[in-house]
């Protein structure tokens, strides 16, 4: 089995590194704490902290050159910006190697020793969400080397509120598939699901990964005319979105306001007596990834969105 026992950070690809730090910084309250250009490796970017998170970091990638991996992946996409990998830690990195390549899971870029990249889904389904896995303490697995600490950037003006990262979702053809992979793969625990006819377009289910506190949505169509479908159609199975708790509602889309960034799909209800609420941000408005919001006047309450918007 691959044991993965923490999501370290999520990493975005862009093709202008400077136009997504004021969003990052003023809207979300991210905070910058490394930033770095290596040559060698065709990748400059910044490590940003995501407040109220256990320890995981949200990062920026961009082309130094043209014609590396980060250039060509871009290029792949258009030169759209997107989620371009999932940075995890495993206790032993050989012994990943060895798991992902008994099972037929192909390494697409690595630094010996360091860190190994792959998608994580079933390889007969094709390319997936990619996941750069690293060894414990080695913190080089972002072609950071030269990494230099730097002093956070204060927000200008109110932010989002954000109280940590809650999960991230992946759209694949059948959940049930998926969730026996990961459970057999890495050991994901399955803690919540959709009845198959609660929503007309869609069914989901939500998995633990053990020892990280950001959990694993995956989503699947239901019905003729599925946005879920229809995504899988333009992006195979690939991250759908990414879900930020807020702490405070109002105040968080006050900020939206104040920045000019535009939220839809806005749901709220009641569960056993407490109120819940979420909306969404356009991958144009929010680096190239879906961004969901949510907030529950007590934990707990608030169950994952049976009304998930499409995503470019």
């Amino acid at each position: 089995m691959l044991k993965i026992y923490r999501i370290d950070h999520v990493a975005v690809a862009t093709p202008d590194l400077d136009k997504q730090l004021p969003l990052l910084e003023g809207l979300f309250g991210f905070r910058r704490t490394h930033v770095w250009d290596n040559p060698a490796a065709g990748v400059r970017g910044v490590r940003l902290a995501v407040p109220g998170s256990s320890g995981q970091t949200w990062v920026v990638l961009a082309p130094s050159d043209d014609g590396g991996t980060l250039s060509n992946w871009l290029d792949e996409k258009g030169g759209r910006p997107g989620l371009h990998h999932v940075g995890a830690e495993v206790p032993d990195l050989d012994a990943a190697v060895a798991e992902l390549d008994k099972r037929g899971l192909k390494i697409t870029d690595s630094v010996p020793g360091r860190w190994v990249e792959a998608s994580l889904s079933p390889p007969e389904h094709g390319p997936g969400v990619l996941w750069r896995l690293r060894g414990p303490g080695n913190l080089a697995m972002l072609g950071d080397d030269e990494a230099t600490a730097v002093k956070p950037v204060d927000a200008n003006g109110p932010t989002l509120g954000i109280r940590g990262i809650d999960h991230i979702c992946q759209a694949f053809h059948d959940r049930d598939e998926l969730s026996r992979w990961y459970s057999d793969l890495a050991g994901f625990v399955e803690v919540w699901r959709t009845a198959d006819d609660e929503i007309p377009d869609m069914a989901d289910l939500v998995l633990n990964v053990p020892g990280s506190s950001i959990c694993w949505e995956v989503i699947t169509g239901r019905g003729e005319d599925s946005f879920v479908d229809k995504f899988l159609a333009r992006n195979g199975a690939a991250a759908h979105h990414v879900t930020f708790e807020v702490a405070d509602w109002d105040a968080a889309l006050a900020a939206c306001g104040v920045h000019d960034i535009p939220t839809f799909d806005d749901e709220e209800g009641v569960k056993d007596g407490a109120a819940w609420k979420h909306t969404f941000i356009h991958p144009k408005h929010a680096g190239g990834v879906l961004v969901q919001l949510f907030w529950e006047e007590r934990p707990g309450v608030w169950v994952r969105s049976d009304k998930i918007p499409p995503a470019n």
